[in-house]
């Protein structure tokens, strides 16, 4: 009965484990001593003649300050073991994780059409200052000149759109080009963006290629 304890038998074996683990460790044996101090005042005081009470006054039992940290002690190790029952991450159960690799595309303003349509009249501008004085019927295929632009921006991050046109290929050739990038956006074939109003306009593939 925890509410009756036998202090001499309990001081006893406590002060003979003490010596046993003095030997082995010091700290653990400095906080046993500590207990073992407690016990020895619980028992001496159990030993001294009871002190005269007034009346109505009950008397005080030595022994309860260690029956307080003996509650005490079963309620933790209790609710220990209650917490030990639950499932743990680790010994119980596992967290499934999975691992997808995603590349984040940055995300560009759109392009200006103001912006464009100025860096395309700088074009024909500079086409005019090298023309050719000669006539020529040559026929010129859009999708041909798509093809040729996809090979320009092959393997390069960003190519800037006044760099896809050489003036002195002549006007038909200048807006063929101008059409075949036209239709190469229209068909999400290349990305044309800008990174802000009135900045120079660059061109990439939309894709990687294989």
């Amino acid at each position: 009965n925890i509410l009756d304890i036998p202090m001499a038998a309990l001081t006893r074996q406590y002060l003979a484990y003490v010596d046993e683990i003095r030997g082995r460790n010091l700290e653990l044996a400095a906080e046993y001593l500590l207990m073992a101090a407690m016990l020895i005042e619980i028992k001496s005081r159990m030993l001294l003649p009871p002190k005269k009470l007034a009346q109505g006054e009950e008397p005080e039992d030595p022994r309860a300050e260690l029956v307080r940290r003996l509650l005490e002690y079963e309620r933790i190790k209790l609710a220990a073991a209650q917490l030990n029952e639950l499932p743990q991450f680790g010994r119980d159960f596992l967290k499934a994780e999975v691992y997808i690799e995603q590349a984040l595309k940055p995300r560009f303003p759109d392009v200006n059409v103001v912006d464009l349509q100025e860096a395309w009249q700088d074009i024909m501008k500079r086409a005019r200052l090298v023309q050719r004085h000669r006539i020529s019927r040559e026929e010129l295929s859009v999708r041909e000149h798509m093809s040729l632009v996809l090979r320009r921006l092959q393997g390069r991050r960003f190519v800037e759109f006044e760099n896809l046109f050489d003036p002195a290929q002549g006007a038909p050739v200048l807006v063929v080009t101008f059409i075949a990038i036209l239709e190469l956006a229209k068909e999400a074939l290349i990305e044309v963006t800008q990174a802000e109003a009135y900045a120079p306009i660059y061109l990439r593939l939309a894709f990687a290629p294989a």
